[in-house]
């Protein structure tokens, strides 16, 4: 049977969330609080929903999220989707880690990005993205070790071996900071790239 209710006691209201899961543990002590929630958990937080087989709650007034076994998170009023291994989340700084293979998608700006460790700042509108990083947007494709996107200025800073492949050509440098609404690169540092030979239309 599943169980379904809301906190309540010292959290302020505007702050409440829901839960629901299969099952339910844990403890209310004070100075160690926890809540363990299991199969098909889920949380519901202001405008963030987070989904997992496991979800352990804790610290003052549920501070802190714990997620883990097929974890995915949706921000309905801001467009974003996510899915992880594991995921740490901090409801009062409103930071989101996710650990192990992740993808991040920004639908508002058509934006997808993966990474073995993804960071989400909500309040900052900063992405930083590390290890395997793979970002698509429509035909763009950026790889490298290191990513930083800006959602609010729609800017991606790639560092560690970046290369971006737009329309057939390929770009690569030590540093490379992509505008993701005119699709404009700028390079620093061993600048080098292979331009695809665009064919000419036959003259009628």
């Amino acid at each position: 049977m599943a169980c379904a209710c809301a906190f309540a006691g010292s959290v302020r209201s505007e702050d409440a969330f829901r839960f629901k899961a299969d099952r339910m543990s844990g403890g209310r002590a004070a100075g160690k609080e926890t809540t363990l929630l299991s199969g098909h958990a889920e949380i519901v937080s202001e405008d963030l929903t987070l989904r997992a087989d496991r979800i352990e709650l804790s610290g003052p007034e549920n501070r802190f999220v714990e997620c883990s076994g097929q974890v995915s998170g949706t921000d309905e009023k801001k467009g974003i989707h996510f899915t992880t291994a594991r995921l740490r989340y901090d409801r009062t700084d409103k930071i989101a880690r996710l650990e192990g293979d992740s993808v991040l998608e920004d639908k508002e700006n058509g934006v997808v990005a993966k990474g073995r460790f993804i960071e989400y700042n909500d309040k900052a509108g900063v992405t930083t993205i590390q290890v395997g990083v793979r970002i698509f947007k429509d035909e763009l494709v950026c790889r490298s070790e290191y990513a930083i996107y800006r959602r609010k200025e729609k800017i991606l800073e790639l560092t560690g071996m970046p290369v971006v492949f737009k329309d057939g050509d390929e770009f690569r440098s030590d540093r490379m900071r992509v505008d993701l609404d005119t699709d404009d690169i700028s390079m620093e540092g061993a600048v080098r790239g292979t331009l695809k030979e665009k064919k000419k239309n036959a003259a009628p």
